[in-house]
């Protein structure tokens, strides 16, 4: 019966996705800016870091993406007729029509908060929450000249922040941190991104778009670095760590109460939580449901193993090999996605049903207001 169910649910979704190819969105926003990490990464670590990521073969640096084509974030702007974004540490471009500040590694707490903590598998580099807002502010002098310029050109953007909080609960398992120790930081990488949203929502911006965190249970990189001879540690209708994903389901639910509760503070603007965790683990239970031959656990571009990721042969050094069926896998280098899933799950937090609320009842019935 459970089978049936979700074979019904991912036929409806299919239909859906359908419904949305055939229906062009409004041209509804002047601009989109993008805060967050490697899942929405468009070239700034590339320029950051003045080096290249290896094997990106359609966007040549400074357009690097973590993946072997378009990100959610190029799919949105795709969706409402704008330009994929440009990376904002390409100096000179113009931003009137968006800019984006992800840097992979990036963290919602600040690097010292870390350091203080005596975890020290973080960025050589600080790109923080904090320190893209920092670098919003110095494009936001680049594209208006007064304050009421400003709010009246951010009131017509959208805005998407985050995924954040993946890369501090990662960075605190490198440093063998508990369970228990690990789930401390929910609350401060919560309240740190509501205080990144509400800075924002005071520039003037309206619809904010706040993705909360994969199962990092699911994720090639996390099942090989913490393998464990105890079945019970693994979800079996998944193959997923149980362990990594309640951490991400903690983080989404007290995320979830926190925008719920913004939103109520602030009913003059759309607070969109889009939902990865709900897609990834739908393709890791039935991937062959959504066209994923290869399965979700392991990846098209690694070295070998269980799940084709090797620390010494990552995707893109020497002794990787990438596969010839990226579209037949979720994970393309052991942590980050492949084109076919961004699609889809763009598809659905334009569309529904993972975004809350969908983005394009969020343009309609603000068009109809």
């Amino acid at each position: 019966m459970e089978r049936r169910r979700e074979v019904v649910a991912v036929l409806w979704l299919a239909a859906a996705m359908t419904v949305a190819v055939a229906e062009p969105l409004p041209q509804y926003y002047n601009a989109i800016f993008s805060f967050g990490d490697s899942f929405s990464d468009t070239g700034n670590f590339v320029i950051i870091n003045s080096g290249k990521l290896p094997n990106m073969p359609k966007f040549p640096p400074p357009y690097a993406r973590c993946s072997n084509g378009r990100l959610v974030i190029d799919f949105l702007a795709e969706a409402f007729g704008l330009p994929l974004l440009p990376p904002s540490a390409n100096k000179g471009t113009n931003f009137s029509q968006g800019a984006n500040f992800a840097v992979m590694g990036a963290t919602a707490l600040d690097l010292k908060y870390f350091k203080d903590n005596n975890v020290w598998s973080i960025p050589p580099f600080n790109t923080s929450m904090s320190v893209q807002l920092q670098w919003f502010d110095e494009v936001k002098q680049t594209i208006c000249s007064s304050p009421q310029e400003c709010r009246e050109f951010f009131s017509k953007a959208l805005f998407v922040f985050g995924e954040f909080g993946g890369n501090d609960y990662s960075f605190a398992w490198k440093a063998e941190w508990s369970l228990e120790k690990v789930k401390t930081m929910v609350p401060k990488v919560v309240a740190s991104m509501v205080s990144g949203i509400e800075r924002l929502l005071d520039e003037g911006a309206r619809h904010v778009v706040v993705p909360g965190n994969l199962p990092a249970g699911c994720i090639p990189i996390t099942l090989t670095m913490y393998p464990s001879d105890d079945r019970s540690e693994y979800d079996p209708r998944t193959g997923c760590l149980k362990k990594y994903n309640s951490v991400a389901l903690y983080h989404n639910a007290m995320l979830r109460i926190a925008l719920d509760q913004l939103q109520r503070r602030r009913p003059d603007s759309r607070i969109v939580y889009a939902d990865y965790y709900t897609p990834y683990i739908q393709f890791a239970r039935t991937p062959h449901l959504y066209g994923y031959k290869r399965g979700a656990l392991r990846a098209c571009c690694g070295g070998g193993g269980p799940y084709n990721y090797n620390m010494s042969a990552s995707c893109g050094l020497p002794g990787a090999t990438t596969c010839e069926d990226p579209d037949a896998h979720v994970s393309w280098d052991g942590i980050h996605l492949t084109e076919a899933p961004y699609r889809f799950i763009a598809n659905t937090w334009i569309r529904g049903p993972y975004a809350h609320p969908p983005l394009a009842s969020v343009v309609r019935d603000d068009m109809v207001y």
